[in-house]
């Protein structure tokens, strides 16, 4: 196995994407001011660590900082501080009809809002990540994915602006435009219709249907085998959570002039 050794290097400013370091041995690094975005830190062990002025946002389970799990930690504190939160993870159809209710509720809200702003505005990118327009983009992926295709059998339910995430590998027959520029009435138009495919599905959902399994094999994506069924929908839940905690975030951002 081929194997590069860095030793008293200088590669500040480096870039790396698509770049595989499993496994890695790192001492003595400075990592102060680094970026990362899409990365995926499955047992990492640290020690030694100075961990000073860092944000992170994502998921954290099984997280122990000197000798404590973090993670129901964090958890606890984000439910206390959005007890709708909490609602998120239903076991039940009449749960899964109310998160989906509230959610609703909560983007109406979010949309509204977002119409204040100039269209131009909401093309803008705060801190790179996505406009207020392509998160909607991105929605309209997931539930095209987790929904019209693995739950309903529909092989290709793609629109042409619909927005898989950017550290996807890309396959054939999935569009994946981010630089186009549609209207926010263009967006929510293809947004409406798939919310009201999923509110419909949650509406006949049945307690045999959430203990069931879906399995897709066709090229494209998702392809999994013997999937749960109810897990589809949770995925859906948290992408409508956790992006609409985004674009509220950079909608406060754009309202300051960021």
């Amino acid at each position: 196995m081929f194997v590069t050794t860095f030793h008293d290097q200088d590669l500040t400013g480096a870039e790396f994407e698509r770049v595989r370091l499993n496994n890695v041995s790192m001492r003595s690094v400075d990592l102060s001011g680094a970026q990362l975005r899409g990365v995926a830190l499955h047992g990492v062990r640290m020690r030694g660590v100075e961990l000073l002025n860092v944000d992170i946002y994502g998921e954290i389970e099984n997280v122990t900082v000197n000798g404590v799990d973090i993670g129901p930690l964090v958890e606890a504190e984000l439910n206390r501080r959005m007890p709708e939160r909490a609602k998120m993870r239903p076991d039940d159809p009449g749960g899964f009809r109310e998160a989906w209710a509230t959610l609703d509720r909560l983007w109406a809200g979010t949309v509204a809002r977002a119409r204040m702003f100039p269209e131009a505005s909401l093309h803008r990118t705060v801190d790179d990540e996505w406009s207020f327009i392509q998160t909607l983009r991105h929605l309209n992926f997931a539930t095209a994915a987790w929904v019209e295709r693995m739950i309903l059998g529909n092989a290709s339910p793609w629109h042409p602006l619909d927005l898989p995430w950017d550290e996807a590998p890309g396959w054939d027959g999935i569009p994946w435009d981010r630089e186009a520029q549609p209207s926010l009435d263009e967006v929510l138009t293809i947004r409406r219709a798939r919310q009201a495919t999923v509110r419909e599905v949650i509406a006949e959902l049945t307690d045999e249907q959430l203990a069931s399994e879906v399995t897709r094999t066709e090229p494209g994506w998702p392809r999994f085998e013997r999937f749960a069924l109810n897990e589809c929908l949770r995925i859906v839940l948290n992408e409508e959570w956790e992006h609409r905690l985004y674009a509220e975030r950079d909608l406060d951002a754009l309202e300051k002039g960021k």
